[in-house]
């Protein structure tokens, strides 16, 4: 993944403020602290966010890469519950669930539950086509076998990802929209209440050559298990705008030095999910890259918690 021209606090900076912050639960959201910075975050900054481990770590598949991290917020009653979805150009080599632990520690500390998954990725056999989306369509269900004992409201899931991981959180609020000769198809998928997708493709025949580039390496057709041309049914089936309407309120959140999502596919989607009568806002941040829209102690985060919680309540920001 490319890691020039990125914008971030320094990662001492983060591993300072974090557990004072989450500590204390306050909100993780301070805008003024990254203003003065003149560079873009890195993904490795992104990853080096520290993290305080998971209430509970559960499988629900045999594989190793099989498992979800929950986190549960203090109190009691039925907690609301974010669904994470981690990028890394869908490679196992870029990144891990830890890539969100910030994120989900952020959100703990407001009073939401996260279930933060992972997923066989590219490297990792059985990955790819169908895989990797089977991974995660079968641990999003994996929600209803601990809801119950974690005290989760199964009526207020938003599931929010981040680059190839808001992809796939798209991609889960459209399963329902297979047909039922599809590989990836299930019958009664969890139904979600909204979906956060921070920078990632909603096509996956736009801005190939440009994605993998980033990336560096052919992540889109090993994916897919094959280009569009090959196999056009894995495009269809995988991409939120061939699968339109979703049903669900959506928001895209895009940074103003966005690369790997170019802005004009994003209109490109709006327009045509909403010609298709869904509900989406499209939230541009000035200054900030494909990074800093993930990470909780970004001045992005304010824009993108609000979004959270304004789908958790069952509509769009404002």
């Amino acid at each position: 993944m490319a890691a020039h021209d990125r914008r971030s606090w320094s990662v001492a900076a983060v591993a300072f403020l974090l557990p004072m912050l989450v500590g204390c639960g306050q909100p993780v959201s301070p805008p003024e602290a990254t203003a003065s910075v003149g560079r873009l975050m890195t993904p490795e900054e992104l990853s080096a966010l520290p993290s305080r481990a998971p209430d509970r770590r559960i499988a629900y598949g045999a594989d190793a890469s099989q498992y979800g991290e929950l986190r549960i917020p203090a109190g009691t009653g039925r907690h609301p519950l974010v669904i994470l979805i981690h990028g890394g150009c869908f490679k196992a080599a870029y990144a891990t669930a830890q890539y969100f632990g910030a994120m989900a520690d952020a959100l703990k500390a407001d009073g939401i539950a996260t279930w933060n998954i992972e997923y066989r990725r590219l490297g990792e056999p059985g990955s790819g086509w169908p895989g990797t989306y089977l991974d995660v369509g079968h641990g999003v269900d994996h929600v209803r076998a601990i809801a119950s004992e974690h005290q989760l409201d199964l009526d207020r899931v938003v599931v929010v990802g981040h680059s190839a991981g808001g992809h796939l959180a798209m991609w889960t609020a459209a399963r329902h929209r297979l047909p039922k000769t599809s590989d990836l198809y299930v019958a009664n998928p969890l139904p979600v209440r909204g979906v956060v997708d921070l920078a990632g493709p909603l096509d996956m025949t736009a801005n190939i050559p440009g994605y993998e580039a980033l990336c560096a390496d052919t992540v889109i057709t090993s994916m897919l298990g094959g280009t569009a041309a090959t196999v056009p049914e894995h495009y269809a089936q995988a991409s939120a705008i061939k699968l339109l309407p979703l049903g669900v309120p959506q928001v895209l959140v895009v940074g103003a030095h966005e690369d790997y999502v170019p802005l004009p596919v994003v209109d490109a989607y709006v327009a045509a999910a909403t010609g298709a009568g869904d509900q989406v806002r499209r939230i541009l941040i000035p200054g900030a890259g494909h990074f800093e829209i993930a990470s909780p102690l970004s001045f992005t985060w304010p824009q993108v918690k609000a979004a959270i919680e304004s789908l958790i309540d069952g509509k769009l920001p404002s």
